[in-house]
């Protein structure tokens, strides 16, 4: 899994058993690789001008395909040999029905010798969905509970969320995301750095309400789930709101409120009764700013981490994807029509064999 923080490859190995709602998850390990300068500057630049030359595209998708085979190779160092890899690619484009995961699974296939799955977004777009969220599927699998209404949280550079009420089917679920998580502060903070961290930056700063007013009023977080979003529209945004003389401390602390509002404002919204628990997981649960400005703005709920239910929360979407790609294998329909506004389910991905010897 790379996410729209573009840091670098999550990698999981997960040992899976059973299948379709009923499959069962183990994580034997999980590694991080950074991305290396000059795949990050790509990112950005193309990312954020909405721009790229199509030798630059290409060679763009064959250095992060690089990146994910070394990723894996390392991983699945001492383990069997792995069955299949699900890999999301890289997002440089997001705006429904049009996506964009940047990925060369043949050469991953090549560079690991491995089955690959990926490109998971499309097949939901095909039947009028979103395309996203996509974890709703493992959200059920891994953290549904019979007398526990849960949201799920996931807070990368976008956050999402999952509504998992109590004894509820897969059918019941609500699935959307709320806007921005860290997309807004990991922009506010480049070049000089790849994120705030711990929300330190953002923690001696001061609200700019003006700012957050503006922001926060956009009618994109008026409209109801399903729907989806983008780092560069919420970047958008926030930046047209931007009055050119702000310190970047008190835009960073802006942005935190900006997220922890829009996450609680979609919660309280859209969401059929306030959950019992609320599982935060993604790089944002490490920006301690932000995480407290949430158990400001939802003091009711109980807040848990993954963690803390045995799901690291830096492997929680890498996991998610191999659930997924199991399901891909096993021709088990994966998106959640009641989160993505799909038709009807199907089934997600697109399979690259095994290399021949």
């Amino acid at each position: 899994m790379s996410g729209t923080s573009a840091d670098g490859v999550d990698v999981a190995i997960v040992r899976i058993e059973g299948r379709g709602l009923g499959m069962t998850s183990q994580l034997l390990r999980h590694q991080h690789r950074p991305y290396g300068p000059i795949i990050r500057a790509s990112l950005f630049s193309a990312r954020e001008h909405n721009s790229i030359s199509l030798g630059d595209l290409t060679s763009l998708g064959r250095d992060i395909s690089m990146c994910y085979a070394q990723a894996v190779n390392l991983a699945a160092e001492g383990f069997s040999p792995l069955d299949a890899i699900a890999a999301h690619g890289q997002t440089l484009f997001h705006q429904p029905p049009l996506t964009l995961q940047w990925l060369d699974p043949a050469l991953l296939a090549a560079q690991t010798g491995t089955m690959v799955v990926s490109d998971f977004r499309r097949a939901d777009c095909a039947a009028g969905g979103q395309g996203a969220p996509l974890v709703p599927f493992a959200d059920y699998i891994l953290f549904r509970h019979a007398t526990i209404t849960r949201v799920l949280l996931n807070i990368g550079g976008i956050a999402n969320l999952t509504y998992l009420p109590a004894e509820g089917t897969i059918d019941d679920l609500i699935a959307f995301d709320t806007g921005p998580g860290n997309c807004i502060c990991d922009m506010l903070v480049r070049p000089d750095a790849a994120y705030d961290a711990g929300g330190k930056r953002a923690a001696g700063g001061t609200v700019i309400q003006p700012l957050l007013d503006r922001a926060g009023s956009h009618p994109w977080f008026d409209q109801p789930p399903p729907k989806s979003t983008d780092g560069p529209a919420m970047i958008g945004l926030f930046q047209e709101a931007m009055a050119k003389e702000s310190g970047v401390d008190d835009l960073l602390r802006t942005a935190c409120e900006l997220s922890a509002f829009t996450i609680a404002t979609a919660i309280r919204r859209f969401c059929p009764s306030l959950p019992d628990e609320l599982i935060a997981s993604g790089g944002g649960v490490h920006n301690h700013t932000l995480m407290n400005l949430l158990r400001e703005q939802l003091g009711e709920i109980r807040m848990l981490t993954s963690d803390d239910l045995g799901v690291p929360s830096a492997a929680k979407e890498a996991i998610a994807f191999a659930l997924l790609g199991a399901a891909t294998l096993d021709d088990e329909p994966a998106n959640v029509p009641s989160c993505t506004g799909a038709r009807n389910a199907v089934v997600l991905g697109s399979i690259t064999p095994r290399p021949t010897k």
